[in-house]
């Protein structure tokens, strides 16, 4: 007797996948994952407070503070690696389900999560705000909180799903770089346009962007509660049509390539690198993302009149090139194998010479052609430029083998592109880690320019030679002597524990997280709350931005910066205390 398996009904679609959801994120939750977790559930949550705030200090600004909350659900997931994809659609492939009932089912998992918890607290500011009108309006905030939240989701899922589905082709992934490169760069230089069109305050549009049509609704405009619904149904049907998209989706390329060349080992490995820069679509998107951002970050503050950021595009994009490439041996999966089947071989320097050949052309003639728009300053730019170059090609493959961040082999990656790696923090991490160090490596080529004119490309030429030379020997000593555990990591995802546990592995629960929050927020209090804000009182800077000592009466300035300075003084040493020797180990 045949048995026919009959998919179930909306209802049990929507609570099964729920539980999924629960049931991963409860064994997924462990270790240092938990930890990030619960350090980001922290910072969401002062965050969310903030926007609490404003719904008793001035309800005008809440509408603003949406907006910027909808801004980090809609480029977030796009910035860092496509967002939660606990579940996938491909999960379900064969179940045979409806778009629209998968689309409704990964909607309501989304909402099972610690950013969704965050965003809906930030939302409370909506019946706060409807409770000083009357209690219509605070009735009327309840179901407006639950849509917003819908909105925010369901824009999330759609701007990954859209860059997702750019990025099946070339034209797309070029395309989709240079639009998220522009956006990225517009909002780091926001004040800007709001200083060229003289806006001081909150722009009145704000108000009307569907980030505030919950606010609008418990202020009274009752259409925007109706026209808040009809905008989730509407992203949810776009959204089921790109899940369609998506899981039939295929990658085919019809055209032949050349046969590779080479006379060497390291020519045959800048030969592979190139062609994959070539043909690889995340890395064509990751390479546009750079160009786009330091043109649009130096083009700017041409609003305003200023042409002095222009020389500059070259330098920032060798550094955010280098951040898109820091987790190289992680992006390129378990193909390490290859390498270290050939006893005694490595592909650091060739993977240096590669990427300097990708990247070196593009820095150079930004540098050079804006620049001499500019008519300078040649030393600066062009010493930055060497020093930056060989930074970034030593420290990219020298981050890369020592933070990897265990990612998908290319040929099994999902249906989003944008998905190199389960761990969107550690790749978040090491990005930021790269920016900061690559930078550094310019300094020193700066500091002589700035004094001594050409010689500082002198000193930037040195530098970065010795980069590319010693971070590089570096990097393929950790490749020979741990390539074997590097592959093991790639291949599982696990780091292997030392024999000897650390000080920090010895203590309880309790006591890691007290640790991780004591090293990872003490810098807030000491420097930004502490150190910055007392040079804002020195120079009569108050009522600045988030810096609290600006806000106080003239006696408690400096005392309140004093405090905070101890306060996060305090912090880490009570890290320090907590990870201390003990005579019993």
């Amino acid at each position: 007797m045949a048995v026919t398996l009959t998919p179930p009904n909306t209802l049990g679609t929507l609570a099964t996948m729920a539980r999924m959801k629960v049931a991963l994120l409860r064994h997924a939750f462990r270790g240092t994952r938990a930890q990030t977790a619960g350090t980001g559930a922290a910072l969401g949550a002062l965050l969310a407070a903030g926007t609490i705030y404003l719904a008793f200090a001035d309800p005008e600004l809440l509408a603003a503070a949406y907006a910027v909350w909808l801004l980090g659900w809609m480029l977030g997931p796009v910035f860092m690696g496509g967002g939660d994809e606990t579940l996938r659609p491909e999960y379900f492939t064969m179940l045979g389900l409806p778009p629209r009932r998968l689309a409704s089912g990964l909607l309501v998992a989304a909402f099972v999560g610690v950013a969704p918890l965050v965003s809906l607290t930030a939302l409370l500011g909506l019946p706060i705000a409807g409770a000083r009108l009357g209690p219509v309006n605070a009735l009327v905030a309840v179901p407006a909180m639950v849509l917003q939240l819908a909105v925010f989701v369901l824009l999330s899922k759609l701007a990954v799903a859209l860059v997702g589905q750019a990025l099946r082709s070339r034209a797309g992934a070029i395309a989709s770089g240079v639009l998220n490169g522009a956006i990225l760069a517009a909002l780091g230089q926001i004040w800007i346009f709001f200083v060229a069109f003289g806006q001081t305050g909150m722009p009145s549009f704000v108000r009307y962007l569907p980030s505030g049509w919950g606010l609008l609704a418990v202020q009274g405009e009752w259409w925007a509660l109706p026209a808040l619904a009809l905008l989730a149904v509407l992203l949810l049907g776009a959204w089921a049509v790109l899940l369609g998209r998506r899981a039939g989706a295929t990658q085919r390329s019809g055209r032949t390539r050349r046969p590779m060349t080479a006379a060497t080992a390291n020519g045959a490995i800048v030969a592979k690198e190139l062609r994959t820069w070539s043909r690889d679509l995340v890395r064509n998107h990751q390479l546009t993302f750079a160009l786009s951002y330091a043109v649009c970050f130096a083009a700017v503050p041409l609003v305003v009149g200023w042409n002095g950021m222009l020389p500059y595009a070259g330098p920032i994009f060798v550094v955010m090139a280098a951040a898109m490439a820091a987790n190289q041996y992680g992006a390129d999966g378990t193909a390490l194998w290859l390498t270290l089947m050939t006893p005694g071989a490595s592909d650091v320097r060739g993977r240096q010479l590669a990427w300097l050949t990708a990247q070196t052309p593009v820095a150079a003639v930004l540098t050079v052609a804006f620049t001499a728009i500019t008519g300078g300053p040649w030393p600066l730019v062009l010493a930055l430029l060497a020093a930056l170059l060989g930074g970034a090609a030593g420290l990219v493959p020298l981050i890369s083998v020592y933070g990897l961040v265990p990612g998908t082999d290319p040929h099994r990656r999902a249906g989003n592109p944008l998905r190199t790696s389960e761990d969107d923090g550690g790749l978040t991490g090491l990005a930021y880690l790269t920016l900061a160090l690559v930078a550094l490596t310019g300094l020193p080529a700066a500091l002589v320019a700035l004094r001594y004119g050409w010689a500082g490309v002198a000193v930037g030429v040195l530098t970065g030679a010795l980069c590319v030379w010693g971070l590089g020997l570096l990097a393929e000593r950790r490749l020979r002597a741990q390539g074997p555990d590097l592959l093991d990591l790639m291949r599982t995802g696990r780091r292997q524990r030392p024999a000897v546990a650390s000080r920090f592995d010895r203590l309880s629960t309790t006591q890691r997280m007290v640790t991780w929050w004591c090293f990872g927020l003490g810098a807030i209090p000491l420097v930004p709350q502490g150190i910055l804000a007392a040079v804002f009182v020195s120079n009569d800077m108050l009522r600045h931005s988030w810096f609290l000592a600006t806000y106080m009466p003239a006696g408690l300035r400096y005392p309140v910066a004093a405090g905070f300075v101890l306060l996060g003084l305090a912090m880490y040493g009570l890290g320090l205390w907590m990870i201390r020797p003990r005579p019993s180990q």
